[in-house]
């Protein structure tokens, strides 16, 4: 769980995932926080790892991975800290590792009421046409955060998710599909933001998604690694 000043989110955020969800370990990363988001967590019973400096989302969540890597896990979910990814669908989306690398858990795929307009919603579909393709399976959501990992998957993003915020959820599902990587996605239910301030307005976020577009090319010019080097 990625987590930069949510302070006033992440506490209901965790204790809703140990009630509804307590056979799972939680990792909250601390993406530099100034406020009480590292407190908070560990006083809701969240193991904590806490960055120096704020990474933004890609580098918070490779620090999650390597740590998932160096602790022996098989599998992990990311799941945001502002509540807005419902608890009762973890098992959903785990449960696509069954038939693949990773798993989405989609807020585009005929279940719940989540809509977008405008230029994101343009973008967001743009990027979703583009990546199906190079996946060979149609996938509705590809910049969802709400995603699960096998062990295959968490290798691969120790050495290719993007600790940069450039478009990380789109570069690191193009480098892991152009690994070898199979993508799933499972159909979620969306929630409102539980508390504290959104960190995007309409306009940040059709730029997140030009981002994302500029990823796109940008990792489909990327080499990947010989196995040998990974």
């Amino acid at each position: 769980m990625p987590a930069w000043n949510e302070q006033e989110a992440i506490g209901g955020t965790l204790r809703e995932l140990r009630l509804r969800a307590p056979q799972y370990d939680v990792l909250v990363v601390n993406d530099g926080s100034t406020d009480r988001t590292s407190r908070v967590a560990r006083e809701a019973g969240a193991t904590v790892l806490d960055l120096p400096c704020n990474m933004g989302v890609g580098g918070a969540m490779r620090a999650g991975f390597e740590y998932a890597r160096a602790n022996g896990y098989d599998q992990v979910i990311q799941v945001d800290a502002d509540g807005q990814h419902d608890p009762k669908d973890i098992d959903a989306v785990f449960s696509g590792l069954e038939r693949a690398d990773i798993s989405i858990g989609a807020r585009f795929a005929d279940k719940g009421d989540y809509t977008v307009h405008g230029p994101r919603r343009w973008a967001m579909a743009m990027l979703a046409c583009a990546i199906s393709r190079l996946a060979g399976t149609r996938l509705t959501d590809v910049t969802s955060g709400f995603r699960a990992a096998d062990r295959t998957a968490i290798e691969q993003y120790c050495c290719y998710y993007p600790a940069e915020y450039l478009g990380d959820t789109v570069d690191s599902l193009v480098m892991a599909v152009r690994c070898g990587c199979s993508v799933v996605q499972v159909p979620v239910e969306m929630r409102p933001r539980q508390a504290g301030v959104p960190s995007q307005n309409p306009w940040r976020a059709a730029a997140y998604l030009g981002r994302s577009v500029f990823a796109l090319l940008v990792s489909m010019t990327r080499r990947p690694l010989p196995p040998e080097v990974r």
